[in-house]
């Protein structure tokens, strides 16, 4: 079994890190590459940072932030918003981005996934999922979560797999910035369906949310964001607890 890993995710508006409630009401939360650096200090496994206004905007994220993050950060990271070609996975990986992750662009274009991973390899490509549970089922969301799509997310995520993903980045908007833990039988569904990594994403509240993620979710890694950015729990903290109950961690 892998080492499970803990994962800040840094979502970037207008170059700062923001951070909301179910994708909505944003507030500052820091300089995106000076929260990196530090995360890195403390123990993170990796980072992701997120243009979280690219897709919606229709812009393009930028390679100069990735550069930054590259000269001051010394654990593998990964970058996502609004890519959607070959072109622009390239100008990431250059920059120094580790992995890249598309989720908008690979609904409209399922297509893209195998060739990003022709491309690549599938270990540097990561399908991001936003999902919503509602008529009683999970459906995929795209656009920064601002637009519904019939497909349920199941379905979706063995797509992605067949296709070639590496790994599966998996938020649920439900959950998202609630505080009141990980979407856990989602995860555990999503987990034991395919045979690449999941990271859950969305409801990390304290610590006891990140171990039953692992356990009973069985997830691979975790990501979370205020909690981190806000002070509320420190990595180090995190990772002591874990492995004092038994959790492998990196």
């Amino acid at each position: 079994m892998l080492a499970k890993r803990i994962i800040p995710c840094l979502d970037v508006k207008d170059g700062r890190t923001v951070k909301g409630i179910n994708f909505k009401e944003l507030r500052d939360a820091g300089d995106p590459v000076e929260l990196g650096a530090l995360y890195a200090q403390q123990g993170a496994d990796e980072l992701c940072f997120l243009d979280i206004s690219a897709t919606l905007e229709e812009r393009k994220t930028f390679a100069s932030l990735v550069k930054d993050v590259a000269r001051n950060v010394n654990v593998p990271f990964t970058v996502g918003g609004g890519i959607s070609s070959i072109n622009q996975v390239s100008q990431l990986l250059e920059a120094g981005a580790d992995k890249i992750t598309i989720n908008s662009a690979a609904v409209s274009n399922p297509k893209l996934v195998e060739s990003l991973s022709k491309e690549f390899g599938s270990q540097c490509i990561v399908v991001a999922i936003d999902t919503k549970f509602k008529d009683n089922k999970w459906f995929v969301y795209t656009h920064g979560g601002t637009r519904s799509t019939p497909i349920i997310t199941a379905d979706w995520a063995k797509q992605i797999y067949d296709l070639g993903a590496g790994e599966i980045l998996l938020t649920s908007m439900n959950h998202d910035g609630t505080k009141n833990g990980f979407a856990i039988e989602l995860t555990k569904t999503i987990s034991e369906l395919i045979n690449i990594p999941v990271i859950a994403s969305g409801g990390a509240g304290n610590m006891q949310h990140f171990k039953e993620v692992f356990t009973k979710g069985k997830a691979d890694a975790a990501l979370a964001a205020s909690i981190f950015h806000f002070k509320e729990i420190e990595i180090t903290d995190l990772k002591n607890f874990l492995r004092n109950e038994k959790i492998e961690i990196r």
